[in-house]
């Protein structure tokens, strides 16, 4: 199931792409639908390996943490050579719908967003470094991090019986990867 999310996931975007019709709607519905079934997910396993409540809305922080800091240097790397502008690096202001959205469906998804999202945005824009050169090692690390790897990650730790890792993964090598990330991104690469 998570395979065929991710799949499902990725090819929405990549459609809008292609049909050049990319929506402020479907960029926030996105993060708020991935991280519902991360919740949900994340509550299955918890309840499978017995992880306490709090426990598992820890390591559903620290996923959404991850996923964050893998968004970012995507965003800024399409950003700076693409020039797309649906994602953006600081989502505050509020985006003008395009003509094929409705601008109160915008507004409605803007707010949840900014709700419930935007206090991860602001903590890894201030946890990143401000360089605009070299983004494709820290976009590179972090991808270890995104939702697409993450599921072969779990996909293999089921097939081979060692779900009982998942959260020490979460916690300890993805965190690893992380701060790798973060202290990257306060040097300039020229590569």
């Amino acid at each position: 199931m998570l395979v065929l999310k991710g799949v499902v996931d990725a090819v929405d975007g990549e459609l809008a792409r292609i049909r050049e019709r990319p929506s402020h709607v479907g960029r926030y519905w996105d993060t708020i639908a991935d991280t519902i079934g991360l919740g949900f997910v994340m509550y299955a396993f918890g309840h499978h390996l017995g992880w306490e409540a709090l426990y598992t809305a820890g390591i559903v922080l620290a996923v959404l943490l991850q996923y964050s800091l893998f968004n970012h240097f995507s965003v800024m790397i399409r950003s700076l050579g693409e020039g797309g502008t649906i994602s953006r690096v600081d989502e505050w202001e509020r985006p003008v719908a395009k003509p094929w959205e409705k601008q109160s469906h915008v507004d409605l998804l803007h707010t949840v967003y900014l709700v419930g999202f935007s206090w991860q945005d602001r903590l890894v824009n201030s946890i990143t470094g401000k360089t605009r050169l070299g983004y494709s090692f820290q976009l590179t690390a972090s991808s270890l991090l995104g939702y697409g790897f993450q599921s072969l990650v779990v996909l293999s730790l089921s097939l081979t019986n060692n779900l009982e890792f998942l959260d020490e993964l979460i916690l300890y090598a993805n965190s690893s990867v992380a701060l790798v990330v973060v202290v990257a991104s306060h040097f300039r690469w020229t590569a």
